[in-house]
């Protein structure tokens, strides 16, 4: 069976560093989105998107990733790289609906 994830698993990582499988580099958690409107009570979770920052430049390719996060626990999860303005930076998202 799959763990579901919800955000409450994730809550204690943001501004953590990431590290994923298969890649050099690493991400920092930068934020947990969450819809505003309440969630149907039959789903398994209220959806929620993770948002990375990254180093620009060096784009990590989308995927399903085993990350692992800095002095914590590993998760799967896929994740993909996102326009982003900022020329500073290289943004992620992954959605969990």
């Amino acid at each position: 069976m799959v763990e579901v994830l919800r955000h409450e698993d994730f809550a204690p990582h943001v501004e953590k560093a990431f590290r994923f499988e298969g890649w050099h580099g690493t991400l920092r958690l930068d934020r947990i989105e969450r819809p505003r409107q309440a969630p149907e009570a039959a789903l398994a979770r209220p959806p929620f998107t993770l948002i990375f920052a990254g180093p620009p430049g060096d784009v990590m390719p989308e995927g399903l990733r085993t990350a692992i996060v800095e002095d914590g626990p590993r998760f799967e999860f896929y994740i993909m790289p996102i326009h982003t303005p900022a020329a500073d930076r290289q943004d992620y998202q992954a959605v969990f609906n």
